[in-house]
């Protein structure tokens, strides 16, 4: 891969995770609470909620990190269907960083879209209906989006060490092939190439009497 490339994948990466790590840590700073209050029309008492700005966010950050990790996994075609990687550490390291990174998105996104339904559900449904007396009102529980942000940082830093082992292991039966090529082509050099032609010119002319 080239220089340039892998710049701009490396940064396009780090951009969308960057991104979706915002929006969730905006997600669990704007999540929606309720407040018991009275009805105007009868002596009953419902939830009234905030703003679905949580939602957004979460929702927002699911697809961020959702369409970066199908980037990142097109580019490298999700390490199974490329070509075969050189044996050795970065192989290894490819692979593990691969699996980590796929375990950490899988827990963001599902931490993001929970987050998300769960908060909907309050602010929309338990505020605009079910009006009926009540003491307390049900919310998100904190920390599920912090715990979406926390994952979207980790799948960051093991998507970027699953691209980097990937590029080294990507070039390295390329690297080894040259070298062998340069070795084999160090052997034959001028020394060689004089005994040959030493050994042909004897052949030609034949023993001495």
């Amino acid at each position: 891969m080239g220089i340039s490339k892998s710049i701009a994948v490396v940064a396009a990466v780090t951009f969308l995770h960057v991104f979706a790590f915002l929006l969730a840590i905006g997600a669990e700073s704007r999540r929606s609470t309720g407040k018991v209050v009275p009805d105007e029309y009868d002596e009953r008492t419902y939830c009234l909620y905030d703003s679905d700005a949580s939602t957004v966010y979460g929702v927002s950050a699911f697809f961020t990190i959702l369409v970066s990790q199908l980037f990142i996994s097109g580019v490298t075609r999700c390490l199974c269907f490329g070509r075969v990687l050189s044996a050795g550490g970065a192989r290894t390291c490819a692979i593990t960083s691969f699996v980590l990174a796929w375990i950490t998105f899988l827990i963001a996104e599902a931490c993001l879209i929970a987050g998300s339904v769960r908060n909907a559900y309050h602010t929309k449904y338990l505020g605009d209906y079910a009006k009926h007396d009540l003491k307390s009102c049900a919310a998100l529980r904190k920390g599920v989006f912090a715990a979406a942000a926390a994952m979207t940082f980790l799948s960051l830093v093991f998507d970027l060490a699953y691209y980097w082992s990937y590029t080294l292991a990507d070039t390295g039966g390329w690297v080894k092939h040259h070298n062998e090529v340069g070795v084999g082509m160090t052997d034959y050099g001028p020394d060689v190439r004089s005994r040959e032609y030493n050994d042909n010119k004897g052949q030609v002319g034949g023993p001495h009497v």
